[in-house]
């Protein structure tokens, strides 16, 4: 894969980051995976900074993108010295801090780890970047769940309270106020400026996940058997993983332009007629995979019911707009996970993907 084949000139993405030594931890994740290959399309120079392959299968692994990061680093997000190594190697221009446990029942069985991981690793980034010279930009992802929920029918706005009932919501919401307290005790007079982003349940060929819907969906369709719902009714903001990170890329491209004035929260998610019920997602992707459903009780742990977000200042202020219908991303997501079944070439699936979002990015206007 040649940089700058995905012919975005036109958004200024390729110009941007042609060159741009750009580090990712997490880079090895679901959403690590597609970005290495995004910024590599853009022409950027990537590296990653990784504990390991998050899952047993990974579409890190599958899509063999050793191959498109300059540096590959392995080791604890939380362990200072150890990233701190791995900057002073790469001399990043901008960060993307991904590194995370993710999930929210693995929260509740490891509580300490959800939270030394999700707090203490972005206060290690964070930490490590301000001891040293060149970083321009930097940006913490959380996720929608750092809020604090109320079950309200309309979407949050960055000026919400945070909160966090559960350990992995608690623990972005955390994370938000590190990055908060590092913004405001070291970063405030610049050069790099800091900012974080609040997407919503993204899905995308790639995923493997335990305890996620989609992942749970194509393990049960590959095994023959019914895949098992917690929370049918459940109530989620869903959109394709390549929605929020287009938005990330534009986020971190302002914070080197312009600065301060994109410096703090970021909501990145869908439209409010694409939030959707788990049982209506699980249904609409059962039916492209030829996969039954069943429901049990619902487990003790809670998890929210409803979760919405207001993405208004990303549209205002960065051009950015879901260009995806529900039913795209689930195509999408469907044809992937049928390719690796079939045995075909993941590279080519995904490059392909991401030329199709590119091309609705451009038709839609959405820059």
């Amino acid at each position: 894969m040649r940089p700058g084949r995905c012919g975005t000139t036109d958004m200024g993405l390729t110009e941007f980051y042609q060159n741009k030594r750009v580090m990712i931890t997490g880079h090895t994740g679901f959403k690590g995976s597609w970005l290495c290959v995004m910024l590599h399309q853009l022409g950027a120079r990537v590296s990653g900074f990784s504990l390991g392959l998050p899952t047993e299968v990974s579409m890190f692994e599958k899509l063999n993108l050793t191959d498109l990061v300059e540096h590959d680093f392995r080791g604890d997000v939380t362990q200072r010295e150890q990233f701190l190594e791995a900057v002073e190697a790469v001399k990043p221009e901008i960060v993307l801090h991904l590194a995370a446990q993710p999930i929210v029942l693995q929260s509740y069985r490891a509580p300490l780890e959800t939270l030394h991981t999700n707090v203490m690793g972005t206060a290690c980034v964070l930490d490590c970047i301000r001891s040293i010279s060149g970083v321009r930009a930097c940006l913490v992802v959380t996720t929608d769940k750092c809020y604090k929920n109320r079950e309200w029918i309309w979407g949050y706005r960055e000026n919400e309270e945070l909160g966090g009932d559960d350990p992995y919501s608690c623990s972005k919401a955390c994370a938000e106020l590190v990055a908060n307290c590092y913004t405001k005790s070291y970063f405030a007079q610049g050069p790099c400026q800091i900012a974080t982003a609040r997407a919503g349940n993204v899905i995308g060929g790639g995923d493997w996940a335990e305890h996620r819907l989609i992942p749970d969906i194509v393990r049960s369709a590959s095994a023959g058997r019914p895949v098992v719902l917690r929370h049918p009714e459940s109530i989620r903001p869903w959109q394709h993983v390549l929605e929020p990170l287009y938005g990330y890329l534009l986020l971190c491209q302002q914070l080197c332009e312009t600065g301060a004035p994109f410096a703090g929260a970021w909501n990145f998610g869908p439209a409010p007629s694409q939030c959707a019920s788990v049982g209506k997602i699980a249904g609409k992707l059962c039916s492209e995979l030829d996969c039954e459903i069943t429901c049990r009780e619902a487990p003790p742990e809670h998890e929210a019911a409803r979760l919405g977000l207001d993405s208004t200042k990303a549209g205002e202020r960065l051009g950015w707009r879901p260009t995806l219908s529900l039913d795209q991303a689930l195509s999408l997501t469907a044809a992937w996970y049928r390719c690796d079944a079939d045995g075909g070439n993941l590279r080519e699936k995904t490059e392909e993907q991401l030329a199709y979002f590119w091309g609705r990015v451009r038709a839609e206007g959405a820059v």
